[in-house]
This record gives structure tokens, C-alpha cells and sequence, in this order.
């Protein structure tokens, strides 16, 4: 792997922190973006970059941590803001962090900078800091940062109509689009794509107008306390209103409502009030709502004098004020005739500082061709400490250490407990009155908006809207994850089954399932390293910020952007791990894993009495059976209290025997099974039986596992053992990172290899694919005549047979930019002469394997997540790599194949196994109840179909 040079970040596998905000001198700051953390970063990248705009100085900038996924040392960009008349304290604060010197050491160091301080402020960089300002234009930046994030957050544009924040994502059709950034002046491009752009137009009327005019008419000179003094007045005090020149009337002949502005300030002229008499606030409102429609008016005339089909808004001018995102909304829709809307940026004022970051030639960690679906596989966004306790402000002390964070959420608990208590009362409200947050897949009707008459009616009641808080989390960037090749390319995928953001009683159950746990998990955390007192303190810690973080949800459910159900279960595990909690349920899965592994023999023994139809049935219930082991259900915690795990699943198994399931495809499926192998006619797989007249029923299985413990053991592996008995591959897909009692991929190696000890099916097959991916270099080879898409394919090295030559170059499944390879195909391993050496092949413990079918092979990957629950919109590369030829997944478990993915469709075959352990869930979903089991078997669709599907 190339070596780092200071001013290089390598991005190899990087991912997120869960840091919490720091803060220098006992001062207060904002932080409003990301940090995104470089796991294989191992040296201190001399580079940081600025945006000095005439409002506002935008700091990127980096820093060494670790990964929560990679013990090497890792880092981090920052995000920071200063006012541009406070320039002395950004660069106080450049030099307390030593961010103006190469390599953390003595050199001095040149950095990006854009914007127009960049040109006047060079100087004075230079002078106290030693610092080289190396400029970029400045729309350049502007558009590159505003692709990048567009295309890499998944949520980062939304439209805000009649008070709620619509979601929204990137499609295939970015471009072409408006950019419209309103800083101290406005500018206006056109973007066509990447590094095409063009700046058609802008005013000078934008926020350094508005911020001048309500500092000398109000005498407020903070930004942000002028946006919330105009949320508190009346412009009808100050402007003239079409209902004031009409006697109260509309004026329908040209569709105009009585409360539209006539004349901004216009009432002024006919009043005796001196201008002290007039209301601030009123002013400021005024000054609000005639600025931004006036850049609203131009957005539009721009957009369809170009043709151009989105609208999106930056800049710190919008700083999540509703009022003005409505008043440039409505706008927008006023003059388009309700046929465009206005989208704002989550991370509106730092588009050029992510540009100028993004220009350094070392950087280029983003292929702009890329579509968005790719981009958003690599990056996911977390949510730190600070989030729910200070809503971006940092309090408090620098923080330097997992004790400093631990003191800091001890020492401004009580500043976050009126949060926390007005998010409460603020949720039990929301359950009253309509949403500030919708998702973008809700209904044309749900999204419709409302008349320009109602709409101004809206605006004027919007004084007493709060101020919403944009929060930006950090960016995880993993550039070797992708979107699962396996997913129906006619069906947008959505991992979620349950829609909690357009059901605020369905947000509600779940955050409150998720808080009444927290002691549950406190308890656990600290038991997992010993019940220490440090540990007491960090698990209690742990305790107070995931209910803060799910009180803000309650409160203001946009807050985080969409979130899905899955994120708020990640939630937890991200919060957990924040606070140096890796496995906090390690002990019960070693436990359980033993115990279930003492079973297995004559678990086996048992199912190999059977005959084919009789034993499928068996494996099938067993695996039903064995999901009921959940930590995560309290259903199931209560009957860990009572029952031995084997007990449990005796009785499960027994219950099991009474079909049909409430959901019961197992007919289906038996059928695709029985119609192209002769199983049925096969006895004992190691004990000799006649071999299969035909195929097997599939060629190569994925299996998305869940719990440790009897579920894997006595469920999962005895399933993908009779695949393996039949020929097929199996790929066994386990987290990369503990999330409650689930199992993870190198957990499942270790219970795969006890497993192999008595049963030599599992052991043979565990030798073949370690010696195939020896062979093929670490990689899964695809099946035989499948072949990834064209556009997705490289090349890989050549990899040799155990003859040793060369075999057949295949291409294999590749989303990212890596080095061109050559690889083989499974079955040349399989297609060489046969050599006493081959003849007799040993597993792994020395015995001879005589298999029914060729090496049938058992691999174990990583998924690439940690949570409880799957999101197939990323995956490792491993699981892309394995997918390619595969005919059947199988999604195990209530998180996995209920929670998320129950509607999922694939381009081949899939069986949802889980059984219902939540009530609630349960009766939503099927009308059923606890313990109820579904069995659902999805064919492959017909080809045809497939072939029709875009590209």
C-alpha cells in the first residue's frame, strides 16, 4: 500500500468517529459539519482549507484518531465557522491546534483557500502564522463541494413546505441544476455536471444586505440573533399588504391573497410613527421575508430562462430558519405555479470549503462519474455527544481523551436537562399537530402545497416557528463498500419496512422500545468489562446520551436527517462504541455458543435420519426455531430468565410442527427445491448415500445470518450444511462489528471451525474455499458462465489451479477504482486433471472428504455493518464479490428479514426466515402475535424482466 506522504490522506476503508465536540479556552463553538475519519491514515496530513467569505470563515481541517473498525491509526476532517469580523480568533484557534504547521511539527505549511478574504486576509495568514494561502476560484469550489455532498449524503437536499422538512435523494438526474448561494451577496450557476458549470447570474441583495440594514435599523449585530428577533415580529406592522389596498379583500383577479406584500415597508410611508416606535422585530421580519423573496423571484427566472428542472440553496444566510426557507419556498412555488420547489442543503455554508479541500490533487477520494447510489454505499452519517446536549455549541474544556468525554457529559448534564425536558413536552405535542419532518416518499396529497392564500396565511403565523437545527453528524467513508448487485433494478430499494418518519406514533413506539432498554444495555455494558468503576461510569455515561439523542429525536425528528428504523437501532451500537464499549454482550454469546455447540452432533445425527422432503422440513423449523434467541427483544430476555437455551429451543421446535406459519411459502420453496436436485432420493451425505441424479437446487446460496449463540449453531449452520451436502456454495454473511447478540464474521469462523471438528461435510467445505481463496488471491471466484455487468467489471491478476497454470481471466463485481486483476472462475478449480494429490483430498483436520459433489465450498465474510439490522444499499466488497452467479439469498432474522428488507426483491431467488418477537411489530405488520413465524419464499423473476431493467 502507498505510504501517506504529509500532504496525502489515504482513505483506504475509512469510517466515522463518534467523538465528541471539543472545545479551546473555555470558549464556545460551533461545529456544522462531519468528521470524517481515515482509518490507514498513519501519518499527520500537513493540510487544511478555508472558505473566507465576507460574512463568514468556513475551516476544514484534519486531525489524527482512530477507527472504530481498524486498530490503525486513523483521522478525521473537521468542520469550524468563524465571523469574518472575528478573524484573530480563527487563526487563536488554528494555532492552539498547530493546524498551521506541516506534519504537527515546525514547518510552515500552504493551504487551499477560497473565497475573497482569501486575497485580502493572505497577508496576515502569512504574517502570524506562516501560513501560504494558495487560492481556488471560488465557484469552482462551490460547485465541486455541492456535488460531492449531493451525491455522497444520502439526505442532504430537503424542501421545507407548510412548516415540514421533506427529504429527499439524489437520483441518476443531478444534473443539470440551479446552485443559488446566498452569502453576503448571492450567485447564481448553472451546473451541467461535473466541472461544468457556469455562473448566470446573482445580486447584490443577499445576506451581507440583510445582516447591514438589521444592524442599522434594529442595533442587533449577531447574525443569529437577528434571525431570531425577525421570527418574533409582524411584518404586516411595516409592509403594505394587497388586503391593506383592497380594504381587506383578495384580489382574485390575478390570484393574489389579501396578506401578499404589495410593497415591502410601504405601510411606513403613511404612518406619523417615528422609526423608533416601530418594533424591531417587525423590521427584521420585514427586511427577512423582502430579501429572500426577491432571491427566490430571480432562482425561478434563472431556472426557466435555462431550463433547468432543481433548484437548490446554500449559504449561511439560511442557517435553518424556517422562516426564510418558507418565505424562498414559497416563492418558488408562487412564480413556477406550484411546478418547482426550493431545496436547501443540510450542510449549506460549507459547499467551498469542502471544494478547496477537495482540490488538492492527493485528494481526490471522490470519482465524480460515480452515480449517487455508489457514492452514498461509501459514506454513512453518524451523530456524536454534542448533538442532542448543545445542538452543535461546544462547552467546556478541550476533550483529548474517552475520560475528558466521560467528564464532559458528567459536568453539562444539567445544561442538557432543560433540552431534554422541553423535547419531551414538545413530543407529546407533535402527536397533536402536523409534522416538521416529512420523508419524500410520502404521498403527492401529503406533499401537495397548500394555496398561495393559505400559504400566506402560513408565513404570517411563522414567528413563533423555533429555529431548527441542521445538525451534521460525522461522515463515515468506506470506499471499498458498494450497493448489493443483487437487488431487483426495477424496484427502488428502501431497507425499511416499517415507515416511522410519516407515522410520529410509529417514531414514538420505537424510541420509547429503545429507551425503556437503555438500563438493560447499561447494565450489560458494564458487566463486559468487569463491572469496574470505570466502566460503571462510561456504561452510565453511555446511558444519559443515548436518551438525550432519542429525546432530541422526539422532539424534532428531522433534526438528524431521515432516519429509518435501522439508524435508530445503530444508534445504540454507535453510541455504545463511542464510548469504548466494543461487545458488550461477549460473554452471553461465548456461553451460548458452547452450549449449542454440545448439541450440534445430535442435532446432526438427527437430521440425517430423515429423508430428503422429512429432513428440509426439519431444517426449516430449526432455524425458525433457533431465531427466537434475541437479546434484543425483551420478549425473549424475559424467557432467558426461565428456560436453558436448549430448553427453549426444544420447545420452540415443537411448537413449530403445527403449520401453516403465519406467513408459510415453505411449500414454494420446497417445490424450486425438490424440482432440479434428487434430494429426496439421497441419504446421509458422509455416510455414503447414492449421489443426485441432477443439479443441485442452487449453485450458490448467500445466507445473512443473525444471533450467536442456538440460532447460528442450531439453526443456520445445519441449514447451509445440507446446501453444501447437495453441492451448492454457500457464503455465510456475518456483521464486521458486534451489535447485541448478533454474530459476527469472525466470531462465525471460530464456530464454524468447532463445528467442523464432528461433522466433515462443514470441515471439507471449509477446506476447499480456504484453498480457493488462496488460490485466487483472497478473492471469492464467481460460479461458473455469471458474470457481472460490463460497466461494473475488472479485470483481476491471474490466479493459478493447483496444477499451477494459469486460469480463465473473469471479470468480478468492482464499484471502486483497485489495481486490474485476473480471476478464476470456481469451477476451474475444479475442472483439472485428477492427481493422486487431488483424488483424495484432506480437510481441515487431516481426514479424507468423500463429497457427493466436487469440493462444495463454505465462505465466511464480513458485511461491512454493525447493527442489528441490514441495509443492502452497502455492503463490503466481499459480499459484491460473492454475489456475482449467486441464485438464492437468504435473510435471517427479525431485524434483518422483518425490520429491514421483508418487501426487498432480488434478481434471483430469496427466503426471509425470522420468528415475531415483538408485539407491536407483529400485530402492524401481519395481524399476528409474539412468536408467530414467517417463512417467505420470493422466485427468481422471470429473465426477461431483468433484461428489460435499466442500465
Amino acid at each position: 500500500m502507498k505510504t501517506a506522504s504529509p500532504s496525502t490522506l489515504d482513505l483506504t476503508d475509512a469510517c466515522i468517529s463518534q467523538e465528541a465536540p471539543s472545545a479551546e479556552s473555555g470558549t464556545q463553538r460551533r461545529r456544522d459539519a462531519p468528521l470524517i475519519l481515515l482509518p490507514h491514515q498513519n501519518e499527520y496530513v500537513g493540510h487544511i482549507a478555508l472558505d473566507i467569505g465576507g460574512s463568514l470563515i468556513k475551516l476544514v481541517y484534519f486531525t489524527k484518531g482512530s477507527s472504530d473498525a481498524s486498530s490503525s491509526a486513523g483521522g478525521k476532517l473537521h468542520f469550524v465557522k468563524f465571523e469574518s469580523s472575528k478573524i484573530e480568533e480563527c487563526m487563536d484557534f488554528m494555532e492552539a491546534k498547530r493546524l498551521h504547521r506541516s506534519n504537527g511539527g515546525n514547518e510552515p505549511m500552504r493551504v487551499k483557500a477560497t473565497g475573497g478574504g482569501a486575497f485580502k486576509y493572505a497577508e496576515r495568514f502569512k504574517e502570524r502564522l506562516g501560513l501560504i494561502l494558495e487560492r481556488e476560484d471560488e465557484m469552482s469550489c462551490l460547485v465541486e463541494g455541492c456535488n460531492f455532498l449531493l451525491k455522497a449524503v444520502r439526505h442532504e437536499a430537503f424542501m421545507y413546505e407548510n412548516q415540514q422538512m421533506i427529504f429527499e435523494e439524489t437520483g441518476p438526474d443531478l444534473y443539470p441544476y440551479l446552485l443559488v448561494n446566498i452569502g453576503s451577496g448571492v450567485s447564481m450557476v448553472k451546473v451541467d455536471g461535473e466541472g461544468k458549470y457556469t455562473r448566470v447570474s446573482g445580486t447584490n441583495v443577499g445576506g451581507g444586505t440583510f445582516w447591514g440594514l438589521c444592524r442599522l435599523l434594529t442595533g442587533v449585530n449577531n447574525f443569529d440573533d437577528i434571525l431570531t428577533l425577525s421570527s418574533q415580529g409582524d411584518n404586516s406592522n411595516v409592509d403594505m399588504l394587497v388586503g391593506d389596498i383592497y380594504g381587506g379583500r383578495d384580489y382574485t383577479g390575478i390570484g393574489l391573497s389579501a396578506n401578499t406584500i404589495a410593497s415591502s415597508f410601504g405601510k411606513v410611508i403613511n404612518t406619523s410613527m417615528e422609526p423608533s416606535d416601530y418594533n424591531p422585530a417587525d423590521i427584521a421580519m420585514s427586511l427577512c421575508r423582502m430579501i429572500s423573496y426577491n432571491i427566490g423571484q430571480l432562482a425561478y427566472l434563472n431556472a426557466k430562462r435555462y431550463n433547468l428542472p432543481r433548484i437548490y440553496f446554500g449559504g449561511f444566510f439560511i442557517r435553518g430558519h424556517p422562516y426564510t426557507m418558507d418565505t424562498i419556498s414559497f416563492a418558488i412555488q408562487f412564480w413556477s405555479k406550484g411546478e418547482m420547489s426550493a431545496k436547501f442543503l443540510r450542510h449549506e455554508g460549507f459547499l467551498g470549503a469542502v471544494g478547496a479541500y477537495l482540490k488538492v490533487p492527493s485528494l481526490q477520494i471522490f470519482d465524480g462519474s460515480a452515480s449517487a447510489s455508489e457514492a452514498q454505499a461509501c459514506f454513512v452519517e453518524r451523530f456524536t455527544v454534542g448533538a442532542p446536549v448543545t445542538g452543535g455549541e461546544v462547552r467546556g474544556p478541550a476533550i483529548g481523551s474517552l475520560s475528558d468525554k466521560v467528564t464532559w457529559v458528567e459536568k453539562f448534564i444539567a445544561a442538557a436537562q432543560p433540552i431534554t425536558e422541553t423535547a419531551k413536552t414538545e413530543h407529546e405535542q407533535a402527536l397533536q399537530q402536523p409534522r416538521l419532518y416529512r420523508s419524500g416518499r410520502s404521498s403527492n396529497k401529503l406533499l401537495s402545497r397548500e394555496s398561495p392564500q393559505n400559504s400566506e396565511a402560513l408565513l404570517s403565523r411563522l414567528g413563533s416557528q423555533p429555529h431548527i437545527s441542521l445538525n451534521v453528524g460525522v461522515l463515515q467513508y468506506t470506499p471499498s463498500s458498494q450497493p448489493f448487485p443483487l437487488l431487483d433494478p426495477r424496484i427502488k430499494y428502501d431497507p425499511s419496512t416499517t415507515d416511522i418518519n410519516n407515522d410520529p406514533e410509529e417514531m414514538s413506539y420505537w424510541i420509547e422500545v429503545l429507551m425503556q432498554g437503555i438500563p438493560t444495555v447499561v447494565e450489560k455494558a458494564a458487566a463486559s468489562e468487569g463491572n469496574t468503576s470505570d466502566s460503571l461510569r462510561r456504561a452510565s455515561t453511555f446511558g444519559r446520551v443515548l436518551d438525550m439523542h432519542l429525546r432530541r429525536l422526539s422532539a424534532e425528528p428531522g433534526a438528524y436527517g431521515q432516519l429509518g428504523l435501522a439508524d435508530l437501532f445503530e444508534l445504540r451500537e454507535e453510541c455504545l462504541r463511542e464510548f469504548g464499549f466494543e461487545d458488550v454482550y461477549r460473554m452471553d454469546k461465548e456461553r451460548e455458543n458452547a452450549a449449542a455447540l454440545e448439541a450440534l452432533p445430535d442435532l446432526l445425527d438427527e437430521v440425517d435420519k430423515l429423508d430428503g422432503p422429512e429432513r428440509l422440513l426439519a431444517l426449516i423449523q430449526g432455524s425458525l426455531a433457533a431465531n427466537i434467541f434475541d437479546w434484543g427483544a425483551k420478549a425473549c430476555v424475559d424467557l432467558y430468565q426461565n428456560a436453558t437455551i436448549l430448553e427453549m429451543y426444544r420447545q420452540a421446535r415443537t411448537k413449530l410442527s403445527q403449520r401453516p406459519w403465519h406467513v408459510d411459502n415453505y411449500d414454494a420453496f420446497a417445490a424450486a427445491w425438490f424440482s432440479t436436485s434428487a434430494a429426496s432420493d439421497v441419504g446421509d451425505g458422509h455416510r455414503g448415500g447414492a449421489a443426485p441424479k441432477s443439479s443441485p437446487p442452487f449453485k450458490r446460496v448467500l445466507m445473512f445470518v443473525d444471533n450467536a449463540g442456538a440460532d447460528i449453531v442450531l439453526g443456520m449452520i445445519p441449514l447451509a450444511r445440507e446446501f453444501l451436502r447437495l453441492g451448492a456454495e454457500v457464503i455465510m454473511v456475518a456483521n464486521a462489528l458486534p451489535a447485541i447478540n448478533d454474530i459476527t464474521a469472525a466470531e462465525l469462523r471460530g464456530v464454524v471451525a468447532r463445528a467442523a471438528e464432528t461433522c466433515p461435510i462443514i470441515r471439507a467445505a471449509r477446506d476447499a474455499a480456504v484453498s480457493t481463496l488462496a488460490a485466487a488471491g483472497g478473492h471469492i471466484p464467481p460460479v461458473a458462465g455469471a458474470l457481472p455487468e460490463s460497466s461494473m467489471a475488472q479485470e483481476l491478476p491471474v490466479a493459478r489451479g493447483q496444477s499451477g497454470h494459469a486460469t480463465v481471466a473473469r471479470p468480478v463485481v468492482r464499484t471502486n477504482p483497485s489495481p486490474r486483476r485476473l480471476l478464476p472462475h470456481a469451477t476451474d478449480f475444479e475442472d483439472q486433471p485428477e492427481t493422486p494429490t487431488t483424488a483424495a483430498r484432506k480437510g481441515m483436520f487431516g481426514e479424507s472428504y468423500p463429497s457427493l459433489w466436487k469440493d462444495p465450498r463454505l465462505y465466511i465474510v464480513s458485511s461491512g455493518h454493525g447493527s442489528p439490522c441490514l441495509d443492502l444499499r452497502r455492503v463490503s466488497a466481499e459480499v459484491a464479490e460473492a454475489a456475482v452467479g449467486a441464485d438464492l439469498v437468504v435473510i435471517e432474522g427479525m431485524g434483518r428479514a422483518l425490520h429491514t428488507n421483508y418487501h426487498t426483491r432480488f434478481r434471483c431467488a430469496a427466503l426471509k426466515l425470522a420468528m415475531l418477537k415483538n408485539a407491536h411489530l407483529a400485530e402492524r405488520l401481519f395481524g399476528g402475535k409474539v412468536y408467530d413465524c414467517i417463512c417467505r419464499y420470493d422466485p427468481a423473476p422471470v429473465q426477461s424482466y431483468l433484461d428489460d431493467a435499466p442500465a
